[in-house]
């Protein structure tokens, strides 16, 4: 490992375990909506209960309202989940066995901004098409979502909370997000970073490909 006197692993899950395409989303909104692409993000950015959702602020029923809303359409809850849920790309195998490397040596963490439909089709749909008797947790020693927590990435509270309950030291920590702003928020408690820029870094730092 390139990072020294590290104990313990905090992974992201989109964008450095999970492929995830943001893009897929917006299309499909696109679709749904007859807005343009560019209008559909636009929307997504400005709209602040997509947050809200990822910190547990909203239910699932009160989220697919709000979609309706803002993008004017009238769809089921299952179009609107199948929309929603395009951003999920896969679960690469190569990435799940370095997990499960990973956890003989380490303590391994995930801490993901989420929400409850994402969850549930990654443990319902993605997980299954991988490993039969597994879901997502069982890959780490704890998995924190921020849905759950009702707190979020790059928030420092989120850090300090994983922390705390595992009696880590931030020094002897080391986190892997794609986002910039969520490596920030874990430099912010001292914890060791690095930020994920390619789909296939995490397995290019700890040297399996």
């Amino acid at each position: 490992m390139q990072a020294s006197g590290i104990k313990n692993i905090i992974f992201d899950l989109g964008g450095v375990i999970l492929d995830l395409s943001v893009d897929h989303t917006l299309q499909s909104f696109s679709d749904l909506s007859g807005l343009k692409k560019n209008e559909v993000e636009k929307i997504f950015h400005s709209t602040p209960e997509f947050l809200v959702y990822e910190k547990g602020g909203i239910t699932d029923d009160e989220f697919r309202d709000v979609v309706r809303h803002v993008y004017k359409i009238n769809a089921s809850d299952a179009a609107l989940d199948k929309s929603w849920n395009a951003m999920l790309r896969g679960m690469p195998l190569d990435k799940l066995a370095l997990l499960d490397k990973l956890k003989t040596k380490y303590n391994v963490f995930l801490l993901s901004n989420t929400n409850n439909i994402h969850l549930d089709y990654i443990n319902r749909i993605m997980m299954p098409s991988v490993s039969a008797d597994r879901v997502l947790d069982d890959y780490f020693h704890r998995a924190y979502y921020s849905h759950l927590m009702f707190m979020r990435k790059p928030d420092a509270e989120i850090f300090e909370r994983v922390l705390s309950d595992n009696g880590l030291d931030a020094a002897e920590t080391l986190f892997l997000d794609d986002n910039a702003s969520n490596v920030a928020g874990a430099e912010s408690v001292g914890i060791q970073t690095v930020h994920v820029t390619s789909p296939n870094l995490m397995l290019e730092y700890f040297n399996e490909r």
